[in-house]
């Protein structure tokens, strides 16, 4: 028996939700059927991403659907798409088989499968792993559901594993070593996708990152699969250690581990396809104004072979007040690459050598002028 529960709107799709249920935050598990209200940004991405493949067809999985949200939304909103919700428990049918016929749809259907099995039998051109905490004992079976250059989306929300602040668990699950500090975030990102790498690699397939974001304590990656034995070799060479000093700012990356890089392995490619991104709409999203700031940030970040400092960082290291952030970008700009990083409205992208980078700091700081 389902709670009768509120109908909410999330884009153009009407959505049925438990009363109780998680609205900011990573999410607690409030009740039998999980939903997180402040999840409708991650959902719109889904929709921008999918309505960019601009296919004429498109079967789709959603591994761990609950109430069915992100499946109808993407069934109700992305032109010829054929949508598995898929749920292992039983009482989260009736919520999925509800907002299906809320939305009055013919292209989406229930599933109460284990996720493991469902991905043995069946395989689809776009495969969502949106789980509760981490995604790694389900990766493998969601990979073996993904068709022929499928398109796999994975999402973590174990936070402080991936982040660093419980480094012992980060090794266990993930067998990397985190980074701390101002590059946590930017580094559990990468630790997350080197993981998808290398368990692509175990079935002869590669990957190219379409797009990769940390937002609202989650790490999100939709990444297009590339077939064979190349591919994969190819991408498991992107796959880096880095050594960062918090004392002296200093950065480097290897794709050799050695006495000073032991931090990892990351994924050390680009995040995004930027010229994908560049076909995005976010028109009709539940939060258009959040979407396009994210996008035009994704758009013109710089996110291969560079390195994400704050502006905190600096200034506590030089002791000197800190700049407008989008001033000093710009003067940055003058002297090499740089830009501004979703990673924190404080953080930049350059790959400006730390000796030229503190000259410039302190060139543009308000104490030195």
């Amino acid at each position: 028996m389902m709670s009768e529960g509120s109908i909410i709107t999330e884009g153009t799709t009407r959505i049925q939700v438990p009363e109780q249920h998680s609205t900011h935050g990573p999410g607690k598990k409030i009740g039998p059927v999980f939903f997180n209200e402040q999840m409708s940004f991650n959902r719109d991405i889904s929709i921008m991403l999918l309505r960019a493949l601009n296919r004429d067809s498109i079967t789709v999985a959603d591994a761990m659907a609950a109430t069915g949200s992100r499946s109808v939304r993407i069934a109700n909103e992305v032109p010829g798409s054929e949508v598995v919700a898929n749920d292992i428990s039983a009482l989260a049918i009736p919520w999925i088989d509800r907002n299906i016929e809320l939305n009055n749809l013919t292209n989406c259907r229930s599933s109460n499968r284990d996720m493991h099995i469902l991905f043995s039998e069946e395989t689809f051109n776009y495969v969502d792993l949106d789980p509760f905490g981490s995604p790694m004992p389900f990766l493998q079976s969601a990979i073996r559901g993904c068709g022929k250059r499928a398109i796999l989306a994975v999402t973590a929300t174990d936070m402080a594993p991936l982040a660093g602040a419980h480094a012992v668990k980060c090794r266990r699950r993930y067998q990397c070593e985190p980074i701390r500090g101002y590059m946590c975030h930017e580094g559990g990102l990468r630790i997350l996708m080197c993981n998808v790498a290398r368990e692509l690699a175990k079935f002869d397939r590669g990957m190219r990152p379409l797009l990769s974001f940390y937002a609202d304590h989650y790490y999100r990656t939709y990444i297009q699969i590339e077939e064979g034995a190349k591919s994969a070799d190819e991408t498991l060479a992107k796959l880096g250690y880095m050594r960062y000093d918090t004392d002296t700012m200093e950065r480097s990356t290897s794709y050799r581990i050695d006495d000073e890089h032991r931090l990892g392995p990351f994924w050390l490619g680009p995040l995004h396809d930027q010229g994908f991104l560049s076909r995005f709409s976010t028109e009709g999203m539940a939060d258009e104004r959040r979407c396009r700031k994210y996008l035009d940030l994704w758009t013109n970040e710089l996110d291969d072979q560079v390195f994400v400092y704050d502006m905190s960082e600096l200034s506590s290291h030089l002791k000197l007040s800190p700049p407008k952030i989008s001033d000093f970008i710009d003067y940055l700009k003058q002297h090499g690459r740089a830009s501004a990083t979703h990673f924190s409205p404080t953080e930049f992208m350059t790959d400006i050598p730390l000796e030229d980078l503190v000259k410039l700091y302190a060139d543009v700081s308000p104490d030195t002028q």
